[in-house]
């Protein structure tokens, strides 16, 4: 397989992942699930999606839809196209598989994923990440991962407005 088609096998939809998953689980793998828009990947997104990587051995990343990020934050995001974002997630050597979600949360592809795990950023406590209760009612982990200072979609698009 060359590796553009090994990228695009990444990105999924969520029957095919939900199928994939079992795959993984059935062998004894641990599942890793977050989430996010990753408009513009940086550094930031990139330590903490090795970080999530790191708690078990199959990293499911869900992704919003272009219209679930309009909802979110406005009629100017995102500046990426959800295929462009999941296409950049897909190529990461840490990232197994993209699932595009429409819905405002990553409520029902956590129930269809039950991860092992379920790792969100550090601006959110454990009580705040959506289905945080449900991993743990399964005996899954919930992790919240340390923000590295200095990074943000928003204030890179900031500083890119004042050049």
């Amino acid at each position: 397989m060359d590796k553009i088609n090994w990228i695009t096998n990444k990105i999924t939809s969520s029957d095919v992942l939900a199928y994939r998953v079992n795959g993984f689980k059935s062998l004894g793998r641990k599942i890793v699930f977050t989430n996010g828009v990753f408009d513009i990947l940086h550094h930031g997104h990139l330590d903490y999606l090795a970080k999530a990587a790191s708690l078990g051995n199959y990293l499911v990343v869900g992704l919003n839809s272009d219209a679930s990020v309009k909802r979110l934050k406005g009629d100017e995001r995102p500046l990426n196209h959800e295929q462009d974002r999941a296409f950049q997630l897909a190529s990461l050597m840490f990232v197994d598989a993209v699932c595009i979600f429409e819905e405002d949360t990553p409520k029902n592809l956590i129930e269809l994923v039950k991860p092992d795990v379920l790792a969100k950023g550090g601006d959110y406590t454990i009580e705040t990440i959506v289905g945080a209760d449900f991993v743990q009612a399964l005996g899954g982990q919930v992790e919240v991962i340390p923000f590295v200072n200095g990074y943000s979609t928003t204030s890179l698009i900031e500083r890119i407005k004042k050049l």
